[in-house]
């Protein structure tokens, strides 16, 4: 069996699976259920200093698909809820229990240099191996001047960073947020700050779904909507594209990633370190599925590296970043033909629907003698989508 065993910033841990900070990870029993389950680490839910936010009671909406499944969750959670000694109490207790699990302190502060250094030293006394500075909630707490209001602005996620690293001696991860033109530019700024890993992302700024009945946006609080941070199997590629651009710059190719973002499965997982990451952090599909969902993906994940040989998950880490380009990297003349199936075909005719180069179609059609459509591929127009294959 492949040892799925990782370390990240100097962080042991027994798998790369933790679960991020959020709802799961807000309290003693739901980090010992997690533990239970197989998880390697948590992230404890976001502190604050006292007294504690005000949480609504409507704080989650979905996106489903045609099926009715679910993609995305849209949510207007802040930080903790809880008083910030209960919280420590907790971690303290749950250290002693599970001392081969991995606790992260994850914190947020205003823009003032003795709040966050003061937080710090106290999460990081309660004996957390690792700090996560959540500088990437894109709502509630960003109209407060935390949050993304930080994460946006590469000057600050830097001083923020240097803060607690000057205060604590333990390793410390800045949380980026997605909610940013280039994700380079915090990622750069939070290295220069000295952190010792980079997780990302964060939710992505977003309204989920407008109640037609009501005319507010979901969830409705008392009438009235706002924006959220929207997670789940829906952002997974957002989330692959920028640590894949923190993973192939030159000045960050060395920043470890604590990847976050729509990971459900052990494929996933192995995206996520095919482009780089060392550890990842899960939320929504725990949420949905249950604890238990690591299994999975601890079974899957270890099956597939077998089956490749993989002893460790340092054998694949980062083997598609060379494979990863900008676009005018591409070989422009690479070329390749689709097939139609003639005796599959069923006349649906999407084939001739979706093949659209802008100015003509690569599919056209004939009746034969017996009345029956055929489709064929035009080889001098085909551009290889494979689609019809």
């Amino acid at each position: 069996m492949a040892n799925l065993k990782c370390n990240i910033a100097g962080i042991e841990s027994i798998n790369p699976f933790w679960l991020a900070s959020a709802p799961p990870t807000d309290k003693y029993t739901n980090v010992v259920r997690a533990f239970e389950a197989g998880w390697g680490g948590v992230v404890w839910k976001t502190l604050g200093e006292d007294p504690p936010v005000i949480n609504v009671a409507s704080r989650y909406g979905v996106h489903k698909n045609n099926n009715r499944s679910i993609v995305g969750i849209n949510n207007i959670e802040l930080i903790s809820d809880r008083p910030l000694q209960t919280n420590l109490d907790e971690i303290r207790q749950v250290r002693k229990e599970w001392p081969d699990r991995v606790i992260i302190g994850s914190m947020m502060a205003v823009i003032e240099e003795r709040a966050w250094k003061e937080l710090a030293i106290k999460i990081a006394d309660a004996g957390v191996q690792g700090i996560e500075l959540n500088l990437g909630c894109p709502h509630g707490m960003c109209e407060r001047g935390m949050g993304s209001a930080i994460g946006q602005v590469p000057e600050m996620v830097e001083k923020v960073t240097r803060w607690v690293k000057d205060v604590v001696d333990i390793p410390v991860f800045t949380k980026l947020t997605p909610n940013i033109t280039n994700i380079l530019w915090s990622a750069e700024a939070a290295m220069k700050g000295g952190a010792d890993a980079v997780a990302l992302i964060n939710t992505v700024n977003s309204i989920v779904s407008v109640d037609l009945d009501k005319m507010a946006p979901n969830p409705i609080v008392d009438g009235k909507g706002t924006h959220g941070g929207y997670c789940g199997t829906a952002v997974k590629p957002i989330a692959l594209n920028m640590v894949a651009e923190i993973a192939r710059n030159s000045d960050t190719k060395d920043l470890k990633i604590s990847a976050i973002g729509g990971i459900e499965n052990w494929r996933d997982a192995a995206e996520f370190i095919a482009l780089g990451a060392v550890g990842l952090q899960v939320c929504t599909a725990a949420m949905l599925y249950g604890f238990r969902i690591v299994d999975d993906m601890i079974q899957g994940l270890s099956n597939w590296m077998d089956d490749k040989g993989y002893q460790s998950i340092e054998d694949f880490r980062g083997m598609a970043v060379p494979n990863t380009v900008d676009w005018n990297e591409l070989n422009m003349n690479f070329d390749t033909k689709a097939v139609i199936d003639q005796d599959s075909c069923i006349e649906c005719g999407r084939c001739h629907i979706a093949c659209e180069d802008t100015s003509h179609q690569a599919i056209e059609f004939s009746v034969n003698d017996d009345g029956k459509r055929i489709f064929r591929v035009i080889n001098d127009e085909c551009v290889g989508c494979d689609y019809v294959q």
